[in-house]
């Protein structure tokens, strides 16, 4: 069964088709996670960890987190959003949903699973939030975050086991929306008003956290477009139509966006941060 209506297509890494100049997926530092039940393959899932700097107050370990990126794959910008996540003190993971491929060749696949709401793809999920869980630099405790295709993942995420919070950024909702939210973990959500592929999406997603009683802060900014939070690696041929059609990076609404992502995190991820550190120094 279906259970979406996505529109996946962001701004984020739009150069790949543009010819904009970004960085190629070789070059970034990432790792390889093993997926014992891969199948046929080698089982290597590549991701990118980004790991906060211990400083003289927060020595480790941090909360980790899962980022989901966009349609557009693992590009420089989620590579940013996950360096602003370590930078603010938590583990971030952002595994490779197309496996080294391009998105042409694996959107159908990744687009039904998530409509679905079940496939290869979520055991692959479960696989990165079991590894950031279990690095010595983590505490066990584990968000999620997402953009886009992605968002739609973190609101499907956050009703699973695993999670203690979820950040989801203009995700498109599922037609069961409320059965899945019912056992959400708490969330923290934006969405642009200016969104024309998600008119009124955010009132619908807080009206149901609240019917549910999910502790939530949900947000729609009025001058803000779909993929508000993310950047283009450079102008393209493409900005002028993404604008037309309701979608671009908002400086003001993502600054705001982000205040309210790291203030929820803190709070509902860091509880046990102090508790861990005291045992490993025990």
């Amino acid at each position: 069964m279906r259970h979406f209506s996505p529109t996946f297509f962001t701004g984020d890494s739009i150069g790949r088709f543009t010819g904009a100049r970004t960085r190629s997926l070789g070059a970034m530092p990432m790792i390889t996670i093993r997926d014992t039940a891969a199948g046929s393959d080698d089982g290597l899932r590549p991701a990118y960890l980004a790991e906060p700097v211990p400083v003289t107050d927060r020595t480790g370990p941090w909360p980790g987190v899962v980022v989901m990126h966009d349609a557009f794959g693992l590009g420089d910008d989620i590579r940013e959003q996950a360096d602003w996540l370590a930078a603010s003190g938590y583990v971030a993971l952002v595994p490779d949903l197309y496996n080294g491929r391009s998105m042409v060749r694996c959107i159908k696949s990744i687009g039904a699973q998530l409509m679905a709401q079940h496939g290869d793809v979520f055991r692959q999920i479960e696989v990165a939030r079991s590894h950031v869980a279990g690095l010595p630099t983590c505490t066990g405790t584990v968000g999620v975050i997402g953009y886009c295709l992605g968002g739609a993942f973190a609101l499907l995420l956050a009703a699973r086991p695993g999670y203690s919070a979820a950040a989801v950024n203009y995700g498109p909702l599922p037609k069961n929306l409320d059965e899945v939210l019912a056992g959400s973990c708490p969330m923290v959500a934006s969405y642009g008003a200016r969104d024309l592929s998600l008119k009124g999406a955010a009132k619908k997603v807080q009206l149901s956290l609240q019917a549910h009683g999910v502790p939530a802060d949900v947000q729609e900014y009025p001058n803000a477009r779909h993929a508000f939070i993310n950047r283009n690696a450079a102008l393209s041929p493409l900005t002028v139509i993404m604008r037309v059609a309701g979608i671009g990076h908002d400086h003001e609404s993502a600054a705001d966006a982000k205040r309210r992502i790291l203030e929820f995190f803190d709070a509902q991820l860091r509880a046990t941060e102090s508790i861990t550190a005291t045992k490993g120094s025990a």
